[in-house]
């Protein structure tokens, strides 16, 4: 048997402690070999919790003592980028939590870095790896529920005031956005992986409610190479919380429905009239199993054991991240934005605010 993979956490909060308790879900595979956190209180905490030996105050500490094969970082969105290039620089793997980066530019900056150092930038993008979203995505590759032609990917969350309180939240240059880039960059990362490129987006962007620099809510119409449209909603304003993911093919409607991950039972297909049986047949086939952190922690581990690039990589974050883009642009200027019209002349590649939100000049005066 190998030995362990060996992770580093950096950053010990909430989302470290999904991390952790789903690392334990991979058995004699992986072993947590320290801890990182500018907080030393909260970094004793979570070694408690999770019997880790090692704490650091710092990522150069744990990359030298530690010597892990890859770190987790779990820190807020504003400092992957940074911390990701110090990992990446001492020739050790990164798996971000979302979103990886800030920006178009931040992104391509990580991917320039990964090509020099020959070590891997990948993204948690954890409902790609559950076993109906695996059987959808074989589906479009052998066309056997048809041309997919309309979709609906709707984040309605709700946050109310109080979740602000956190200083890094609902600001553009540590958080990079609302909830289009911190909530429903998840369910539109799974409709992206599903149906692949997306060609043109127009969009609106709203702060309706919440004490934040960014937009609270976002509208959207994405069309796809294929044809395909699809609209796409992202709220934190939304009392009756759900992350729903509809595609609509020739032969059958396919659903999800969940909150922050989901299971088989999550599923629904409803076949089009005449498709009963074959579509009946295909349902019956697997794969299944739940989303999740664990279930995306296995597939890196046999990325790695395999001598594979781990998922998700630079190049599947960034066709996400310029959608978000997309968004914001179409939003702020009013315009139809096209895949790949944001080059490093457009304020929207270094930002996603871009050209600037229009409720920023009413601040301004106020």
């Amino acid at each position: 048997m190998s030995a362990p993979i060996r992770i580093g956490i950096v950053g010990t909060g909430g989302i470290a402690r999904v991390h952790a308790d789903n690392i334990t879900h991979l058995g004699d595979r992986a072993v947590i070999v320290g801890a990182v956190d500018v907080d030393p209180e909260r970094l004793a905490g979570f070694q408690a919790e999770f019997g880790v030996e090692a704490g650091y105050g710092s990522l150069e500490e744990l990359l030298e003592q530690g010597k892990p094969d890859i770190v987790h970082l779990c820190t807020p969105p504003g400092l992957h980028k940074a911390q990701a290039l110090v990992a990446l620089a001492a020739g050790v793997d990164v798996l971000s939590e979302k979103p990886p980066a800030l920006s178009l530019e931040e992104i391509d900056e990580l991917a320039e870095a990964e090509k020099a150092s020959g070590a891997h930038f990948a993204t948690v993008s954890q409902h790609r790896f559950g076993g109906r979203a695996i059987w959808l995505r074989d589906r479009m590759a052998d066309g056997k529920l048809g041309r997919p032609m309309v979709a609906v990917c709707d984040t309605l969350w709700f946050r109310p005031d109080s979740y602000f309180d956190v200083p890094w939240r609902g600001k553009w240059d540590i958080e990079g956005g609302g909830p289009t880039m911190g909530h429903g960059i998840h369910q539109m990362d799974t409709m992206l992986s599903i149906l692949g490129p997306w060609s043109e987006v127009v969009a609106v962007a709203a702060r309706q409610a919440r004490p934040v620099k960014t937009e609270d809510l976002s509208a959207a119409i994405v069309t796809f190479e294929n044809g395909t449209v699809a609209t796409v909603v992202n709220s934190l304003l939304s009392p009756r919380e759900t992350s729903y993911l509809r595609f609509d093919f020739e032969y059958a409607t396919v659903e999800l429905e969940h909150l922050y991950g989901y299971g088989d039972d999550n599923w629904k297909i409803t076949p089009a009239p005449g498709h009963e049986d074959e579509v009946a047949a295909l349902w019956a086939e697997g794969p299944h199993g739940n989303s999740g952190h664990s279930a995306q922690f296995r597939a890196v581990l046999e990325a790695r054991e395999n001598g594979q690039v781990i998922p998700v990589g630079t190049g599947d974050a960034r066709r996400t991240l310029e959608l978000i883009a997309g968004i914001y642009a179409s939003s702020f200027t009013g315009g139809r934005i096209g895949a790949g019209e944001i080059g490093a002349d457009s304020p929207f590649y270094s930002s996603m605010e871009g050209s600037g939100a229009p409720w920023r000049d009413a601040e301004a005066t106020a």
